[in-house]
C-alpha cells in the first residue's frame, strides 16, 4: 500500500514536470539569455510573518530510538566517485553533565546490509565508529558527549540504480528500518534531475513545512549551505539565549546545546536517510569550545568526500555533469592559504568536456542587498572572485540572509553575461524571522564600519567608485546587479537539462509544493565566456 501511495505520487510529480518542461518550450520560463532583468522586489507578505516557533524538542526529543543501539540520525552522502556512497548514523544516547564517561565505539559494530531493490539485502560493509566530546572552560557549563557516531563507505554500486538498505549491528540484534536510495547517473552528458538548495534551516515549524516540501519534490540530491541546527543559540540547559549578549565571554558562539544536533539529526532523516545531502559550513557551526577547537559538531556528524582537500570546510565531489566546489568562509581564504591554493588545483583539474557545469557554495552571501549581513564577505570576494571568473563558475549558492535573492550574471558588481548567478537561499526555516530591509531603502544603509570580517579578520567593504553608486556604500535603488528578491521561507530545486541549460525554481513555504515562484533557465554559453 506506502509502495503503490508512493508510485501514485511519483507519478503526479512526472506529470506536473512534463507539463511544466512543455509550458517551458512555449516560452513561459524566461532564460539568462534575455537578462539582464530589470530587478523586482516582491512585497512583504505579512500574513507569513507571525512568530517563528520552535518544534516541541524538549518536551518531546523528537523520537529518540526505543531500543538501545537502534540506529538513529541515519545520513548519505557522496563519496568522491559516484560507485560509493557513505552511510552514517548514530546509536546510543548523548550524555550531559561534568563527570561523564563517553560510550564505548568498539561495543557496537558498523554494518550495512544492502542491495538492489526488492532483491534482498545480499551484500554487506562495514566501517569505523567514534564519539566526539564538547567541553567548556566555565565550571557552570554542562560538557557533552555525543553517542557513538559510524561511518561507513559503501562501494562497488551501479550508477542509476535503486537500492534498499539497513544500519546498525545484527549481532546485537539492533538494525534500522529498511531505507532507499537511488545512485545518481554517471555517464557522460548525464546530470542529476532535481538538486534540492536550502540553508538556514533550524528546527521550526516553518523547517518542517520546508523539508516536508522538499521531499514531496523528490531531489536526487541536496544541498545544505549552512546554518544547520542553530544548536550555538540556545545555552547547554536548552533555553533559548537569543545572542543577548554577543560580546560577552560566553555568548551563543561559545556556549551551545549540543543536544540540539540530535533532535536536528533525527527530525532530517526523512530526508537525509534517502537522499545524499552535502552541507557546508555557516557561521552557526563555529561552535568554539574551551581548547579553542572549532566546528566539531559539523565535523562529526557528517561524512565528506574529503580526501583530496584535506579539510572538511572546503571540498569538491562531482555529481553527474555536475563539478560541486563547496568553500569554507570561516578558514583562511587569501591566495595564501591552503584553501586558496587547494581551489587553484581543483579548478584546474575539471574537465568541462565531462562536468560542463560548474557550481560553488559557501555560506555568506557576496551580492546580497539585505541589510544584514550586507558586504560582510567583501574580504572573500575580492580574494578569490578572479578565480571563479577565470574558471567560468557557472552558479554560486549561498546561505546566511534569512530571505531569497537571485542576481543577474555579475562580475565586481558589474553586469557581465560571463558571471556567475548568485542565488541566496538562506531561509529555510532558521530560529529567528526573516529579513525584510533592503540596505538601498532610505535609512538602512549599514556603515561601513560595521562590515568587517569578523571571523577571519580584515576590513575590504569601502565605497563604490564606479558605477550608479560611486561614491556611496549603497546603492539608492534595487542595484541593477539584483533580478529578484524576495522574504519568504522556502528553498530552490535545479534541474539540469544539458550541458548548457538548467532550470532553478524557487519555491515558497506559503505555495503548494509544485509551484514555483521564481522560474528560470540559466544558459550556459561556453563559445563565449571562460571555462
Amino acid at each position: 500500500m506506502v509502495l503503490a501511495m508512493v508510485f501514485m505520487s511519483r507519478l503526479l510529480h512526472c506529470l506536473l514536470l512534463l507539463s511544466s518542461s512543455i509550458f517551458a518550450v512555449n516560452g513561459q520560463f524566461p532564460t539568462t539569455l534575455e537578462g539582464p532583468f530589470e530587478p523586482v522586489t516582491v512585497p512583504v507578505n505579512y500574513s507569513i510573518l507571525g512568530e517563528v516557533t520552535s518544534l516541541p524538542i524538549n518536551q518531546n526529543p523528537l523520537l529518540s530510538p526505543k531500543i538501545k543501539f537502534e540506529p538513529e540520525q541515519i545520513s548519505l552522502s557522496l563519496s568522491s566517485d559516484s560507485f560509493s556512497v557513505w552511510i552514517s548514523w548514530i546509536t546510543g544516547e548523548y550524555q550531559v553533565g561534568d563527570d561523564i564517561k563517553p560510550l564505548d565505539p568498539g561495543s557496537v559494530a558498523s554494518v550495512v546490509q544492502y542491495g538492489f531493490y526488492r532483491s534482498g539485502r545480499k551484500y554487506q560493509a562495514t566501517g569505523n565508529s567514534f564519539v566526539y566530546n564538547h567541553q567548556y572552560s566555565d565550571q557552570g557549563l554542562k560538557n557533552y558527549t555525543s553517542g557513538i557516531i559510524h561511518r561507513v563507505l559503501v562501494t562497488g554500486l551501479v550508477p542509476d540504480t535503486l537500492y534498499e538498505y539497513q544500519c546498525g549491528d545484527p549481532s546485537i540484534p539492533a538494525m534500522s528500518g529498511v531505507h532507499y536510495f537511488k545512485t545518481l547517473r554517471s555517464m557522460p552528458g548525464d546530470y542529476p534531475s532535481r538538486v534540492a538548495v536550502v540553508g538556514g534551516l533550524g528546527l521550526t515549524y516553518n523547517t518542517s513545512t520546508t523539508i516536508n516540501h522538499m521531499v514531496a519534490n523528490h531531489p536526487d540530491l541536496a544541498l545544505l549551505v549552512g546554518d544547520l541546527s542553530f544548536a550555538d543559540l540556545y545555552h547547554t540547559d536548552g533555553t533559548w539565549s537569543d545572542c543577548g549578549c554577543c560580546s560577552c565571554p560566553q555568548n551563543p558562539l561559545e556556549e551551545t546545546y549540543q543536544p540540539r544536533w540530535d533532535y536536528w539529526g533525527r527530525f532530517m532523516q526523512i530526508l537525509t536517510a534517502s537522499v545524499p545531502t552535502m552541507v557546508i559550513e555557516g557561521d552557526h557551526e563555529i561552535e568554539k569550545q574551551a581548547d579553542n577547537q572549532m566546528f566539531t559538531a559539523y565535523s562529526s556528524r557528517f561524512a565528506f568526500p574529503s580526501n583530496e582537500s584535506g579539510s572538511t570546510l572546503y571540498y569538491s565531489f562531482n555529481a553527474g555533469g555536475i563539478h560541486f566546489v563547496m568553500l569554507g568562509a570561516y578558514v583562511a581564504y587569501d591566495k595564501s592559504s591552503d584553501q586558496y591554493k587547494w581551489l587553484e588545483e581543483d579548478l584546474r583539474n575539471v574537465n568541462r568536456s565531462v562536468t560542463p557545469w560548474l557550481v560553488a557554495a559557501w555560506h555568506p552571501p557576496w551580492y546580497s542587498t539585505y541589510k544584514e549581513h550586507y558586504r560582510e564577505a567583501e574580504c572573500m570576494r575580492l580574494a578569490m572572485e578572479d578565480l571563479l571568473y577565470q574558471h567560468g563558475v557557472d552558479i554560486v549558492f549561498n546561505g546566511q540572509v534569512n530571505a531569497y535573492e537571485r542576481s543577474n550574471r555579475v562580475y565586481s558588481y558589474t553586469l557581465d553575461p560571463c558571471g556567475p548567478v548568485h542565488i541566496t537561499v538562506g531561509s529555510g526555516g532558521n530560529e529567528k524571522n526573516l529579513t525584510l530591509e533592503h540596505a538601498d531603502e532610505p535609512g538602512n544603509c549599514p556603515d561601513p564600519s560595521t562590515t568587517p570580517d569578523r571571523f577571519i579578520g580584515g576590513f575590504c567593504a569601502f565605497n563604490f567608485t564606479s558605477g550608479p553608486a560611486t561614491g556611496n556604500f549603497c546603492w539608492d535603488r534595487q542595484p541593477e546587479y539584483s533580478a529578484y528578491r524576495e522574504s519568504s521561507f522556502g528553498y530552490g530545486i535545479l534541474e539540469v537539462k544539458n550541458q548548457t541549460h538548467a532550470l532553478w525554481t524557487w519555491y515558497r513555504n506559503q505555495d503548494l509544493y509544485w509551484a514555483g515562484a521564481d522560474v528560470i533557465y540559466i544558459v550556459r554559453q561556453p563559445d563565449r565566456c571562460p571555462s
